[in-house]
């Protein structure tokens, strides 16, 4: 919407969260429109957008709940069909529902048979719950790092789309969709943000019954600050074993840390990080207790670790 008012000369306004990525703030006002950062999330950016533009008389371009822009989507199922003839299933990330809705149309009224599946963050299924109550419904408020679908209350023209056109609906949890974010990164070289990853989320933890079938993702945004992208893959490193942070209790006299140090080195693990502690975690008077964060080479590599330093008489703990 910012990049072809900038190109036709036409003011724009773009209301987002003020928990919006900087990333996505910075290239919409690139653009050269007008950002207006307003309320926790979508819903009270939306209501104040729509009083902002009663108020001004300004024309008012719904996100989602808008045939234009559902149609506009559709395309998406059109180009999909066009490179993939024997596409038999498509999974797309659901917010509003503007995105399925369109391509779910555009896809099932040219061949009935591909199979469309939709996903949303468990936090705020907010289709999900519409479809089943069989009318949108207005979910309480839920923070999610999918934050590009975080959308509480389902569109009153997707929802009838998305009853028609989509075969299921399926639900990714936050870990799952943190853990997609980190596989794209590293196997196919992709940033995308939490609600791009939705879907691969879905995939990848066997949501749907697609073994064997022809399935297109979409992988829609890469807008993620650098902070949220950081704690995810620190997250993932541990999670994948690549990281560990072991609590060793050592005697407290010069050379304990470097007989501990040398076992470690011996075992190829990479000290990232130590912090010392002389009156938590049941230590005695003579001792400390020192936290150790390592990379490792995964699960394996650790439990080597600690089988070395049970060896060589050292009480530990994994630090979870």
């Amino acid at each position: 919407m910012a990049y072809h008012a900038g190109k036709l000369g036409i003011r724009a306004q773009i209301f987002m969260p003020l928990t919006t990525p900087l990333i996505k703030v910075s290239a919409t006002r690139g653009y050269g429109a007008d950002v207006v950062l307003h309320g926790a999330n979508y819903d009270e950016a939306f209501e104040e957008s729509v009083r902002r533009s009663q108020a001004e008389h300004l024309t008012f371009v719904h996100a989602f709940d808008d045939d234009a822009v559902i149609a506009g989507q559709g395309t998406i199922g059109l180009e999909l069909m066009e490179q993939h003839p024997a596409l038999e299933a498509v999974i797309a990330p659901i917010g509003g529902g503007g995105l399925i809705g369109g391509i779910g149309c555009a896809l099932k009224e040219s061949n009935p048979k591909i199979q469309v599946f939709g996903v949303q963050p468990s936090r705020l299924p907010s289709m999900k719950v519409a479809v089943a109550e069989g009318k949108p419904v207005t979910l309480v408020a839920a923070s999610t790092i999918a934050d590009g679908i975080a959308v509480r209350r389902a569109g009153d023209r997707t929802l009838p789309l998305v009853q028609k056109y989509v075969d299921d609906i399926v639900t990714v949890e936050e870990e799952e969709i943190a853990n997609a974010i980190l596989l794209l990164l590293e196997r196919e070289k992709t940033l995308a943000e939490g609600a791009g990853a939705a879907a691969i989320a879905a995939l990848v933890n066997r949501k749907l019954p697609l073994v064997g079938k022809k399935v297109a993702v979409l992988v829609c945004g890469g807008n993620i600050d650098v902070t949220l992208l950081s704690r995810i893959i620190e997250r993932g490193l541990v999670k994948d074993g690549r990281l560990v942070r072991l609590r060793v209790h050592l005697p407290d006299y010069p050379g304990a840390l470097n007989r501990l140090t040398s076992i470690l080195a011996q075992h190829r693990a990479n000290i990232v990080e130590t912090d010392y502690d002389r009156a938590y975690h049941g230590v005695g008077l003579g001792e400390t207790a020192i936290e150790i964060t390592m990379e490792t080479r995964g699960p394996d590599h650790i439990a080597e670790i600690i089988s070395a330093l049970g060896a060589a008489g050292y009480t530990q703990e994994r630090v979870l």
